[in-house]
């Protein structure tokens, strides 16, 4: 009898800032880095970026901006401003990808402009504020990516939350400097349907995100079939970056090699 070793076609990736939060962030960089993982940071405003530069970690993705809107005037300029600063950073970091939302996001998760309705005007605004960013990324060689949210559980009244809208957005934009950060947690709560959705979404993904539902854990602990998931993306020929943006249900370490396990085939 001959056993088959399990192995990811995918790049597996993890956010530092909710793994190990016992441990000061480089120690946290370590660990990650010592189970074979690429790592992901939220705000780099509030880390030694020096530092965690020569932790010799390899970064997925960090937060592209500081503060500003996709949406309104004052928005997009403050957005553009605060995206270019992040640039150098990306850069040092050598992170190839900077993650955008349709507002900023506070301390809880909640969005700073909130919208009870997205209008034709912000759709429209929205669009012509990613194609700015299109513009800034191909100057600057960097790739920027548009993460879907959720409204039902942790971030209401964002606009452009959905799935669908970033999509959208990034499908009308269409340039090779701005993709799609396509978390399926955010997903199954908003739409579910996660297959057809990678499959839909699959021409425009710069990175896919995960965790399970409900409580936002690891793979393994809750509703979605993420071996299901795996296998489909697999087929459909995706070979890029997954990360696992959840809090460990226990043991991080365990944690960790559940989320390895539900991506590997």
């Amino acid at each position: 009898m001959t056993t088959t070793l399990k192995t990811s076609p995918f790049t597996l990736a993890v956010c530092a800032e909710m793994v190990f939060r016992s441990l000061p962030v480089l120690d946290r960089l370590k660990r990650i880095t010592e189970l074979g993982f690429q790592a992901e940071i939220w705000d780099w405003t509030k880390h030694d970026i020096k530092s965690i530069a020569k932790s010799g970690a390899t970064f997925s993705s960090m937060t592209g901006y500081i503060t500003g809107t996709l949406a309104d005037d004052a928005g997009a300029e403050e957005l553009l401003r605060t995206a270019r600063q992040s640039i150098p950073v990306a850069k040092e970091l050598n992170c190839p990808r900077l993650n955008l939302h349709g507002t900023g996001l506070d301390g809880q998760g909640l969005p700073v402009v909130k919208s009870e309705i997205v209008t034709g005007a912000m759709w429209l605004k929205a669009a012509d504020t990613l194609n700015r960013i299109a513009d800034l990324g191909e100057e600057e060689g960097v790739t920027f990516v548009l993460e879907n949210l959720n409204e039902a559980v942790d971030h209401p009244k964002t606009p452009f939350a959905k799935a669908a809208d970033t999509i959208a957005l990034v499908a009308a934009v269409n340039r090779p400097s701005l993709k799609l950060n396509l978390d399926l947690y955010h997903a199954q709560i908003g739409e579910g349907n996660l297959i057809e959705l990678c499959r839909t979404a699959l021409p425009h993904i710069g990175e896919i995100q995960v965790a399970d539902v409900p409580g936002r854990k690891e793979p393994g602990t809750g509703e979605i079939n993420y071996p299901a998931i795996a296998r489909s993306l697999g087929e459909m020929g995706f070979r890029g970056t997954i990360g696992m943006e959840a809090w460990p249900s226990g043991d991080d370490e365990l944690a960790l090699s559940r989320f390895r396990d539900a991506f590997s085939f």
